[in-house]
């Protein structure tokens, strides 16, 4: 029974809509933007770039909001800013870290 009404929403008319909306492929695509930050967390924090992290976490911060104000809300939109937030402030981390900690031995 539950699986049949799963089958009747996945197939429904609201859900493919949805799919072919700007309010699922613009997140898709975006997706890469926190998935590349991950994937940058097991390189050297040496390659970080300051700035380039202060504006994606900028970048990121605008757009959780918008995608909690625009009508109807974006909940794929702001998991993924959000999801890149913390990246970047995982990446900002490491690279204060890098810049500031040095010890001369």
């Amino acid at each position: 029974m539950a699986a049949r009404k799963l089958m009747n929403y996945l197939s429904g008319k609201e859900m493919r809509d949805w799919i072919t909306s700007t309010h699922f492929w613009g997140p898709f695509a975006t997706w890469s933007i926190p998935i590349a930050a991950i994937a940058d967390t097991q390189k050297d924090a040496s390659l970080i770039s300051g700035k380039m992290t202060f504006a994606l976490l900028m970048y990121s911060s605008i757009f959780m909001r918008f995608a909690w104000k625009v009508n109807p809300r974006n909940l794929l939109l702001l998991s993924c800013h959000f999801t890149n937030t913390c990246a970047q402030l995982t990446q900002g981390t490491r690279f204060l870290k890098n810049k500031y900690s040095k010890t001369d031995v």
